[in-house]
């Protein structure tokens, strides 16, 4: 079938290519790796590039209550973020899928007449007000555990105070 010098040939042309791939890995190794030591013999992964300022300074993270955030709230903001209320909820009187939020302020939790609550939100008790919101607009699972309502919750506080500040524009 083959001829003793055609598999020569081929075995020949086997071991050149896997010759030419280690030399390869070994010019790319000694060109591209950094194998610097430093005196102590720890090896350096990257090299450090002095700015001339004080490199070991953490800048400070300045924490803004939600009272100050609320009080700079921009309502139109929020009317962009209740986008995402707008699936279930409506400001115009009348239930969708969750209740409406038109006079949402001041209101008693889980008290639209003509709406079907879970047990746990008409159980919940308390009023609506700019905190019990931001409380439960963070995660609406874990400020009423038990609830119907299926949405994950606003991580930004600012999206938070701003819608706030929209609802209770509308609320009179």
């Amino acid at each position: 079938m083959f001829k003793t010098m055609t598999l020569v040939k081929i075995v020949g042309g086997l071991c050149g290519t896997a010759a030419l791939f280690v030399i390869a890995y070994l010019a790319s190794d000694s060109i591209y790796a950094m194998k610097a030591t430093s005196h102590d013999g720890e090896v350096v992964q990257a090299y450090v590039v002095s700015t001339g300022e004080d490199d070991g300074a953490a800048e400070e993270v300045v924490e803004v209550s939600f009272d100050e955030l609320l009080a700079s709230a921009d309502p139109a903001k929020g009317e962009k973020v209740f986008a995402k209320c707008k699936a279930c909820h409506k400001v115009d009187g009348s239930n969708s899928t969750g209740p409406h939020l038109d006079g949402v302020f001041g209101r008693a939790v889980g008290t639209v007449g003509d709406f079907s609550y879970s047990d746990a939100m008409g159980a919940h008790g308390g009023e609506w007000t700019a905190e019990a919101l931001n409380v439960y607009l963070t995660s609406p699972k874990d400020a009423i555990p038990g609830n119907k309502m299926s949405f994950a919750g606003l991580k930004k506080d600012t999206d938070r105070a701003n819608i706030i500040a929209y609802l209770q524009s509308i609320s009179g």
